[in-house]
């Protein structure tokens, strides 16, 4: 191998809206990164049904490696990483039995109260797997299979998850990653194996899905149907952290210990590092998250709905004219300020049919100021983050077994500069913004240590302050952003 294909890796990193191809060049103990392709990850509604589409992402996968190669670079590993808990049921003979449901189909909206009458409490299923009750959890989307009579399940011989179902496309070798397979609700946290419990309870066993591997594995190299489409060579595909938040919490430039972090895009996942799982009566009170990091640790988080509401809303602006991200936070910035508050969280937010009125309702029933503008839509939006990242911070507080006095914004919203200003207001912390590409960025640099070109945790983070410029906020007004903190709190309660 020549010197660039040993420090040159191509991140595969797709988000609930859209995928990237990130090129990753390590120079001089720097990471250089270079965008192959971007691309949009639909949702496709069939018949009521939303799926998405893994052979338009399987194809797009294959066009970046043959950009790669037209290009003449040549890189030593692929990795990818997606979203967490939805996954692909293969058959005996190894092929896709149908398109992998998306999380936001409505089949599971009743499923975990379903699945707490007719096999395991809300309370002991949350302390088997210390992961946050949502319906969309791989857990009750097997369950609800199983309960509606899918004519597919009985005939799965392999639940893959979504980054490992991708990678077996591209090798023709089966695993299940960890961090990714911690998503599911289906993990031992202590273990970190599955739970044969909840298994027999799906009809289901060991068997049924792909051994277990860890950051850093070699999965195989590319297949020879593969190499034949990129006109590529046996190039290693690595498992990396497969799950896109443990990937970019890799990456989090942190000095030390004492920090939260903010992985922001179209979910908030806010949350510390912690060395084993902590599932308690307050974990499970505060319905907090025990996932699988990247070097063996436990992320204690708590899923927030982030950038959805902004995306769903620009979806409805832009029908009646192109509007930017940019825009939309200057018409935000010149809104006033405090006028009205809705809870991020709220199920109404979930998958609406207009995000718009459901904001609008929701201030209405709560007896709020009604926004109707961009402008007062956005800053409701904003300003409600913030106070939500103020509520989870101060939870994460009391569950730390250090202080926290720095909270790390990682992700696409780290760019969001209104809203990193907004949240170390309200929070009265110094926030740390960036990098936008931490996933991507985290998932190279996973890379890079299995051929050991970085040898630790620590080591990836002091490669990624040397390679990024980073934006630090320090917290104002904080007396304001207090006072108003309890407006917010009687309309989060209220709903």
């Amino acid at each position: 191998m020549n010197e660039s294909k040993l420090t040159s890796f191509l991140a595969i990193d797709l988000g609930a809206t859209s995928g990237r191809a990130i090129l990753g060049t390590i120079k001089n103990n720097r990471l250089e990164l270079k965008e192959v392709n971007r691309f949009a990850n639909p949702i496709i509604d069939i018949n009521g049904r939303l799926y998405w589409d893994l052979f338009h992402l399987y194809g797009e996968i294959v066009k970046s490696l043959k950009d790669i190669q037209h290009q003449g670079i040549e890189i030593a590993s692929v990795g990818i990483d997606t979203w967490g808990v939805d996954f692909v049921s293969f058959g005996k003979d190894g092929e896709p039995l149908r398109m992998p449901y998306s999380y936001r189909d409505s089949r599971t909206f009743t499923a975990p109260e379903n699945f707490f009458n007719k096999v395991l409490s809300k309370k002991d299923t949350y302390l088997k797997t210390g992961i946050q009750i949502m319906n969309f959890n791989s857990l009750f989307q097997l369950f609800t299979q199983h309960e509606d009579n899918n004519p597919i399940y009985p005939v799965t011989d392999k639940f893959l998850f979504m980054p490992d179902a991708l990678s077996y496309l591209l090798t023709n070798k089966m695993v299940t990653e960890y961090t990714i397979a911690s998503t599911s609700q289906l993990l031992n946290p202590f273990t970190r194996s599955f739970d044969e419990e909840l298994l027999r309870a799906l009809n289901l066993s060991k068997d049924n899905f792909a051994p277990i591997v860890f950051p850093g594995t070699l999965i195989g190299t590319l297949s020879e149907s593969a190499q034949k489409q990129t006109h590529l060579g046996a190039v290693p595909v690595i498992a990396v952290a497969g799950h896109d938040t443990a990937s970019a919490v890799m990456a989090t430039p942190a000095e030390n210990e004492n920090f939260a972090y903010l992985s922001s895009g179209t979910w908030s996942l806010m949350g510390i590092e912690s060395k084993e799982p902590v599932v308690s009566e307050e974990t499970f009170s505060l319905n907090f998250t025990n996932e699988g990091g990247a070097d063996g640790s436990i992320r204690l988080l708590k899923n927030i709905c982030g950038m959805w509401l902004i995306e769903q809303c620009r979806k409805e602006w832009t029908k009646e004219k192109d509007v930017s991200y940019d825009e939309i936070v200057l018409e935000a910035t010149q809104a006033d300020p405090f006028k009205c508050f809705i809870n991020p969280d709220a199920s109404c937010f979930a998958s609406p049919e207009s995000m718009i009125d459901e904001i609008q309702n929701y201030c209405k029933k709560t007896q709020q100021f009604v926004p109707q503008s961009i402008g007062e839509i956005a800053r409701c939006i904003y300003e409600s983050l913030a106070f939500r990242y103020k509520q989870v911070l101060g939870n994460l507080k009391s569950l730390a077994d250090f202080p926290i006095d720095t909270l790390h914004i990682i992700g696409g919203g780290s760019q969001n500069n209104m809203l990193n200003r907004f949240t170390a207001n309200a929070i009265g912390i110094a926030v740390v913004a960036g990098p936008s590409e931490a996933t991507a960025i985290g998932n190279i640099l996973l890379q890079a240590k299995a051929f050991g070109l970085v040898k630790d945790k620590n080591d990836i983070r002091k490669m990624v302050r040397n390679s990024i410029d980073l934006v630090r906020i320090e917290p104002e007004d904080t007396s304001l952003w207090d006072k108003h903190y309890s407006e917010y709190l009687n309309v989060f309660k209220e709903l």
